[in-house]
């Protein structure tokens, strides 16, 4: 009986972490880190790119629009539709750095997209890199940004 009760219960534990790994990964939408491929990907998928500039280690404005918007369910089920998403990030701590290559490769397209220096910058693109709107960081949570971002979008 002892062995049962275990066995049930093992069971229990690894259904649920079975659940709980396929709802993240259901609810998470992929981050592109290169543009070539988020421009691949929105061509075929006919979306504009959702380039987002961030510091994820220093920058509060780029922590919070991350925890406030980018990790909500409602954005991320909203983006599944509407957007590929690009994340070109410049953290400052040694332990979070990016591999030398990606550093590079993210500063050049900050030349192009962000030489003001602006951190959290997003910049809504079309698959030839077109800028069709750029914002920052907004309060206010995920219903209120994808309000704001569907202005940018709609405002020509």
């Amino acid at each position: 009986m002892k062995h049962l009760f275990s066995a049930v219960l093992l069971w229990t534990f690894l259904l649920t972490g079975f659940a709980a790994s396929a709802q993240t990964t259901q609810n998470k939408n992929t981050w592109q880190h290169s543009y070539e491929a988020a421009a691949k990907q929105a061509a075929a998928e006919h979306k504009p790119i959702l380039m987002v500039f961030a510091g994820s280690d220093w920058c509060k404005p780029c922590i919070m629009l991350r925890k406030e918007v980018w990790d909500s369910p409602a954005f991320q089920s909203y983006a599944k539709d509407h957007f590929v998403l690009l994340e070109l990030d410049f953290p400052r701590f040694k332990k979070n750095q990016l591999p030398e290559e990606q550093k590079k490769y993210n500063e050049k397209l900050a030349e192009r997209y962000n030489q003001e220096g602006v951190f959290p910058l997003v910049v809504l693109t079309d698959e030839q890199g077109k800028v069709l709107g750029k914002t920052g960081y907004q309060a206010g949570g995920p219903d209120q940004y994808i309000a704001h971002l569907e202005q940018l979008l709609h405002q020509k």
